[in-house]
């Protein structure tokens, strides 16, 4: 399959941008040699832009992104896509306003997953973030679309932008590939801290109701003109 003529420098300006948003995930301590990945779904076409497999994160450039289209098939690229790519393309498949998808295999946000324990909103940065308690998702093995399969139908019941799939770890989705980033360190983040609760007593949760007041708030007037 070859690339449209129309897909112009905005589509070079996504494969750097997955690129470099992949050094976020290092930089937070999100993922350890080759694991993990962060895909984007360029807009306008059924094509998303993703990690390669197997190579290490200071060896990923703007060039050694793969384009597939939305069935998991190499568009573009000399490397062959993420053993995740078939989960990405599920999601982007039957979540249209998802424009990014990033798995990591964070401590303590997988750690719940190994428990298979959803993460309670006791913390007013859930209840900002995720709207809610951000929920488990099933057990899946990795190599055909059963993961993603398994994120829309948790997903498609919750507000939140993270589920933890099972013995395997967080996936998050986003209106773009930035937002997903930013999911995946905020999940680590309060796993962490609500394990730490959890070990100092029982935390306490907060009311649904303060739960929507806080979601809708962060959502929707927290920063400069809706940025979070």
């Amino acid at each position: 399959m070859s690339l449209a003529a129309d897909i112009t420098d905005t589509f070079e300006e996504l494969r750097d941008t997955v690129a470099r948003l992949h050094s976020e995930l290092t930089r937070y301590e999100l993922v350890i040699w080759t694991a993990g990945n962060v895909s984007a779904r360029v807009p306008g076409h059924d094509l998303m832009v993703i990690k390669p497999s197997g190579v290490s994160y200071d060896e990923l450039s703007a060039d050694t992104m793969v384009v597939t289209d939305l069935h998991g098939e190499v568009v573009r690229g000399d490397l062959a896509p993420s053993s995740d790519t078939a989960a990405h393309a599920y999601v982007y498949r039957h979540m249209p306003e998802v424009g990014g998808v990033v798995h990591t295999h964070s401590t303590y946000a997988t750690a719940w997953a190994a428990r298979g324990e959803p993460i309670p909103c006791v913390l007013t940065m859930i209840a900002d973030e995720f709207g809610g308690e951000i929920p488990v998702g099933p057990f899946a093995l990795i190599g055909d679309d059963s993961i993603g399969r398994g994120i829309v139908e948790t997903l498609r019941s919750s507000r939140s932008p993270a589920v933890l799939m099972r013995n395997h770890g967080p996936f998050t989705v986003g209106r773009t590939a930035k937002d997903a980033v930013k999911a995946a360190v905020m999940v680590e983040d309060v796993a962490r801290t609500v394990h730490i609760a959890s070990a100092l007593g029982k935390p306490e949760p907060l009311s649904e109701e303060d739960i929507d007041r806080l979601y809708a708030r962060y959502q929707n007037v927290y920063g400069q003109q809706g940025e979070k």
